[in-house]
Protein backbone atom coordinates (compact mmCIF):
# COMPACT_ATOMS: atom_id res chain seq x y z
CA UNK A 1 0.00 0.00 0.00
CA UNK A 2 1.50 3.77 -0.95
CA UNK A 3 1.59 7.10 1.50
CA UNK A 4 -1.28 8.03 -0.29
CA UNK A 5 -3.42 4.56 -0.14
CA UNK A 6 -2.60 4.80 3.55
CA UNK A 7 -3.33 8.19 3.87
CA UNK A 8 -6.92 7.81 2.01
CA UNK A 9 -8.09 4.91 4.10
CA UNK A 10 -6.78 6.87 7.49
CA UNK A 11 -9.19 9.22 6.27
CA UNK A 12 -12.22 7.45 5.05
CA UNK A 13 -14.42 8.08 7.86
CA UNK A 14 -14.31 12.13 7.42
CA UNK A 15 -15.05 11.61 3.54
CA UNK A 16 -17.88 9.56 4.13
CA UNK A 17 -19.17 12.08 6.80
CA UNK A 18 -18.34 14.77 3.32
CA UNK A 19 -20.60 12.57 1.20
CA UNK A 20 -23.50 12.52 3.51
CA UNK A 21 -23.34 16.28 4.56
CA UNK A 22 -26.42 18.12 4.14
CA UNK A 23 -24.76 20.36 1.31
CA UNK A 24 -23.03 17.45 -0.51
CA UNK A 25 -26.82 15.87 -0.75
CA UNK A 26 -28.12 19.01 -1.64
CA UNK A 27 -25.90 19.38 -4.35
CA UNK A 28 -27.23 15.68 -5.59
CA UNK A 29 -31.09 16.39 -5.04
CA UNK A 30 -30.68 19.89 -6.57
CA UNK A 31 -32.20 21.40 -2.97
CA UNK A 32 -29.91 23.90 -2.08
CA UNK A 33 -31.03 27.29 -0.96
CA UNK A 34 -30.09 30.62 -3.18
CA UNK A 35 -28.26 31.91 0.45
CA UNK A 36 -26.24 28.95 0.70
CA UNK A 37 -25.12 28.88 -2.85
CA UNK A 38 -24.24 32.49 -2.62
CA UNK A 39 -22.51 31.85 0.68
CA UNK A 40 -20.25 29.20 -0.76
CA UNK A 41 -19.12 31.01 -3.36
CA UNK A 42 -18.42 34.02 -1.65
CA UNK A 43 -16.11 31.89 0.38
CA UNK A 44 -14.74 29.62 -2.25
CA UNK A 45 -13.59 32.56 -4.43
CA UNK A 46 -11.34 33.66 -1.56
CA UNK A 47 -10.44 29.90 -0.46
CA UNK A 48 -8.92 29.54 -4.21
CA UNK A 49 -7.25 32.69 -4.07
CA UNK A 50 -5.13 31.72 -0.48
CA UNK A 51 -4.49 28.57 -2.32
CA UNK A 52 -2.76 29.70 -5.46
CA UNK A 53 -1.03 31.54 -3.05
CA UNK A 54 0.28 28.45 -1.66
CA UNK A 55 1.18 26.54 -5.19
CA UNK A 56 3.48 29.48 -5.93
CA UNK A 57 5.22 29.34 -2.25
CA UNK A 58 5.74 25.10 -3.39
CA UNK A 59 6.93 26.78 -6.98
CA UNK A 60 9.49 29.12 -5.01
CA UNK A 61 10.72 25.49 -3.32
CA UNK A 62 10.86 23.96 -6.48
CA UNK A 63 14.12 22.54 -7.85
CA UNK A 64 13.04 21.16 -10.70
CA UNK A 65 10.81 22.43 -13.76
CA UNK A 66 8.25 19.05 -14.36
CA UNK A 67 7.35 20.29 -10.45
CA UNK A 68 7.12 23.86 -11.18
CA UNK A 69 5.43 22.83 -14.35
CA UNK A 70 2.75 20.94 -12.47
CA UNK A 71 1.99 23.83 -9.82
CA UNK A 72 2.12 26.78 -12.43
CA UNK A 73 -0.78 24.24 -14.05
CA UNK A 74 -2.94 24.07 -11.35
CA UNK A 75 -2.82 27.97 -10.71
CA UNK A 76 -3.79 28.20 -14.43
CA UNK A 77 -6.41 25.88 -13.58
CA UNK A 78 -7.97 27.84 -10.94
CA UNK A 79 -7.90 31.10 -12.53
CA UNK A 80 -9.47 29.58 -15.92
CA UNK A 81 -11.42 26.96 -15.22
CA UNK A 82 -12.84 26.73 -11.94
CA UNK A 83 -14.65 29.38 -12.52
CA UNK A 84 -17.13 27.47 -14.25
CA UNK A 85 -18.47 25.06 -11.06
CA UNK A 86 -19.19 28.85 -9.29
CA UNK A 87 -20.96 30.06 -12.10
CA UNK A 88 -23.30 26.62 -12.18
CA UNK A 89 -23.65 28.01 -8.38
CA UNK A 90 -24.01 31.53 -9.58
CA UNK A 91 -26.91 30.81 -11.70
CA UNK A 92 -28.95 28.66 -9.95
CA UNK A 93 -28.97 31.23 -7.55
CA UNK A 94 -29.86 33.87 -9.66
CA UNK A 95 -26.82 36.52 -9.29
CA UNK A 96 -23.14 37.17 -11.35
CA UNK A 97 -19.75 35.81 -10.32
CA UNK A 98 -18.47 38.92 -10.26
CA UNK A 99 -20.54 40.34 -7.44
CA UNK A 100 -19.75 37.81 -4.76
CA UNK A 101 -15.76 38.38 -4.82
CA UNK A 102 -13.81 40.33 -2.31
CA UNK A 103 -15.75 39.05 0.89
CA UNK A 104 -14.22 38.38 4.18
CA UNK A 105 -13.38 34.52 5.18
CA UNK A 106 -15.74 33.24 7.25
CA UNK A 107 -13.94 31.44 10.51
CA UNK A 108 -13.98 28.00 8.77
CA UNK A 109 -12.70 28.87 5.61
CA UNK A 110 -10.12 31.38 7.49
CA UNK A 111 -9.12 28.44 9.63
CA UNK A 112 -8.85 26.03 6.51
CA UNK A 113 -6.64 28.90 4.68
CA UNK A 114 -4.50 29.66 7.65
CA UNK A 115 -3.51 25.63 7.96
CA UNK A 116 -2.38 25.62 4.68
CA UNK A 117 -0.93 28.66 4.83
CA UNK A 118 1.15 27.65 7.60
CA UNK A 119 1.84 24.41 6.82
CA UNK A 120 3.53 26.00 3.47
CA UNK A 121 5.74 28.75 5.58
CA UNK A 122 6.94 26.51 8.14
CA UNK A 123 6.77 22.78 6.10
CA UNK A 124 8.54 21.41 3.57
CA UNK A 125 7.12 20.40 0.04
CA UNK A 126 5.57 17.57 1.74
CA UNK A 127 3.73 19.22 3.84
CA UNK A 128 2.61 21.57 1.65
CA UNK A 129 0.94 18.67 -0.75
CA UNK A 130 -0.26 16.75 2.24
CA UNK A 131 -1.97 20.03 2.90
CA UNK A 132 -3.30 20.87 -0.18
CA UNK A 133 -4.22 17.15 -1.56
CA UNK A 134 -8.06 16.82 0.11
CA UNK A 135 -9.28 19.58 -1.68
CA UNK A 136 -8.98 17.74 -5.28
CA UNK A 137 -8.95 14.38 -4.03
CA UNK A 138 -12.57 14.71 -1.85
CA UNK A 139 -13.88 16.83 -4.78
CA UNK A 140 -13.36 14.18 -7.72
CA UNK A 141 -14.81 11.77 -5.39
CA UNK A 142 -18.30 13.41 -4.46
CA UNK A 143 -18.21 14.50 -7.89
CA UNK A 144 -17.92 10.59 -9.08
CA UNK A 145 -19.97 9.74 -6.74
CA UNK A 146 -22.91 12.09 -7.79
CA UNK A 147 -22.47 11.13 -11.42
CA UNK A 148 -23.06 7.61 -10.32
CA UNK A 149 -25.81 7.96 -7.65
CA UNK A 150 -27.93 10.34 -9.75
CA UNK A 151 -26.93 9.80 -13.20
CA UNK A 152 -28.04 13.97 -14.04
CA UNK A 153 -29.14 14.99 -17.12
CA UNK A 154 -29.11 18.51 -18.32
CA UNK A 155 -32.10 19.48 -16.69
CA UNK A 156 -30.32 18.91 -13.14
CA UNK A 157 -29.20 22.42 -11.58
CA UNK A 158 -26.56 21.38 -10.90
CA UNK A 159 -25.44 19.37 -13.83
CA UNK A 160 -22.01 21.00 -14.89
CA UNK A 161 -20.98 20.86 -11.68
CA UNK A 162 -21.44 17.14 -11.15
CA UNK A 163 -19.53 17.05 -14.40
CA UNK A 164 -16.55 19.36 -14.15
CA UNK A 165 -15.75 17.27 -11.24
CA UNK A 166 -16.84 13.83 -11.70
CA UNK A 167 -15.47 13.46 -15.12
CA UNK A 168 -11.43 14.12 -14.10
CA UNK A 169 -10.61 10.88 -13.83
CA UNK A 170 -8.47 11.98 -10.82
CA UNK A 171 -6.28 14.58 -12.64
CA UNK A 172 -4.24 16.60 -10.31
CA UNK A 173 -5.12 14.04 -7.67
CA UNK A 174 -3.14 11.29 -9.10
CA UNK A 175 0.04 13.43 -10.26
CA UNK A 176 -0.01 14.72 -6.66
CA UNK A 177 -0.45 11.37 -5.06
CA UNK A 178 2.74 10.19 -7.17
CA UNK A 179 4.57 12.92 -6.02
CA UNK A 180 3.98 12.53 -2.68
CA UNK A 181 4.63 8.82 -2.61
CA UNK A 182 7.92 9.32 -3.65
CA UNK A 183 8.94 11.83 -1.84
CA UNK A 184 7.40 10.20 1.33
CA UNK A 185 9.46 7.13 0.70
CA UNK A 186 12.85 8.11 1.94
CA UNK A 187 11.28 10.08 5.11
CA UNK A 188 11.20 8.58 8.66
CA UNK A 189 8.33 7.50 10.33
CA UNK A 190 8.04 10.52 11.91
CA UNK A 191 7.76 12.58 9.18
CA UNK A 192 5.70 10.09 7.88
CA UNK A 193 2.97 10.94 10.72
CA UNK A 194 3.21 14.85 10.49
CA UNK A 195 2.28 14.70 7.50
CA UNK A 196 -0.94 12.45 7.99
CA UNK A 197 -1.78 14.93 10.56
CA UNK A 198 -1.79 17.80 7.92
CA UNK A 199 -3.64 15.62 5.40
CA UNK A 200 -6.57 14.93 8.15
CA UNK A 201 -6.74 18.28 9.39
CA UNK A 202 -7.64 18.93 5.96
CA UNK A 203 -9.90 16.31 5.63
CA UNK A 204 -11.51 17.86 8.68
CA UNK A 205 -11.36 21.60 7.37
CA UNK A 206 -13.14 20.39 3.98
CA UNK A 207 -16.20 18.89 5.88
CA UNK A 208 -16.16 21.84 8.03
CA UNK A 209 -16.32 24.24 4.37
CA UNK A 210 -19.41 22.23 3.37
CA UNK A 211 -20.90 23.40 6.92
CA UNK A 212 -19.90 26.83 6.95
CA UNK A 213 -21.71 26.90 3.62
CA UNK A 214 -24.77 24.92 4.38
CA UNK A 215 -25.15 27.25 8.14
CA UNK A 216 -24.08 30.53 6.45
CA UNK A 217 -21.66 30.43 9.10
CA UNK A 218 -19.92 34.04 9.82
CA UNK A 219 -18.23 36.01 12.68
CA UNK A 220 -20.33 35.67 15.81
CA UNK A 221 -19.15 39.57 16.75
Amino acid sequence: MSFTEELRRGADPIFEAIFKHPFVRGIAGGSLDNQQLIHYVKQDFEYLNAYMRIYGIAISRCAQREHIRLFNEQIAFILNSEIHPHQNFCDRAGVTYEELQGYPLAPSAHHYTRHMLNAAYEGTLEDILAALLPCPWTYAEIGQRLLEEVKPGPEHPFYEWMHFYGSREGGVTNRMRVLLDEWAEVLTPERRARLKEQFDASCRLEYMFWDMAYKLEEWPV
